[in-house]
């Protein structure tokens, strides 16, 4: 599928199997982490979807990286984090994380959230894709901007994929990420 480092994005709404079945699909592929992005669910309800999905990427030894909710670190125990660069300025960095990466969109943010403790970064969107609809893409001379600019590995998101995504390592980034491609295996 991606011959460099792929980073899972979930997005149970475009999956076209039930959401744990494509989970585990995705896990088989052995990604680098698994970003756990239901961004319309209650903390209740993300939580209770965590509990399910966090077993499934221990035994497939793939983290589990939880987006959005400062607390599900230290509520669900789990080690690895996703923020948005706001979240990150609002709640800094949590106690006890292992692994914070942080989505940004300037090599502003870039550089702030590197500064903040993120240990990487997800910048984008770099490619048009149908998840940002009408919204052109920053492309990949912003990809190797944030890259040159920051010391932290930068996986680049949007529009990913197996053709372009060497495209993007090229321009600096440490991997990708993947949403569609891997709701839709």
């Amino acid at each position: 599928m991606f011959t460099c480092k792929t980073m899972a994005v979930t997005h149970r709404k475009l999956c076209t199997r039930p959401f744990l079945e494509q989970i585990g699909r995705v896990l088989a592929q052995q990604p680098e982490g698994l970003i756990l992005r239901e961004k319309d669910l209650s903390w209740e309800d993300y939580a209770a979807l965590a509990k399910q999905v966090i077993p499934l990427c221990q035994r497939a030894g793939v983290p589990c990286y939880l987006n959005g909710f400062p607390q599900a670190g230290t509520e669900l125990g789990q080690p690895y984090l996703q923020f948005s660069f706001p979240l990150l300025t609002e709640f800094g960095r949590p106690q006890g994380i292992q692994q914070l990466g942080v989505s940004v969109h300037s090599v502003e943010q870039a550089v702030r959230a590197q500064q903040l403790g993120a240990d990487f970064l997800i910048a984008g969107h770099i490619f048009p894709t149908d998840c940002k609809p009408g919204l052109p893409p920053r492309g990949l001379e912003f990809l190797g901007q944030v890259c040159r600019a920051v010391s932290v590995p930068v996986y680049a998101i949007g529009g990913i994929t197996p053709e372009n995504a060497p495209l993007a390592v090229k321009a600096g980034a440490a991997g990708v990420c993947i949403m569609s491609g891997a709701m839709k295996l």
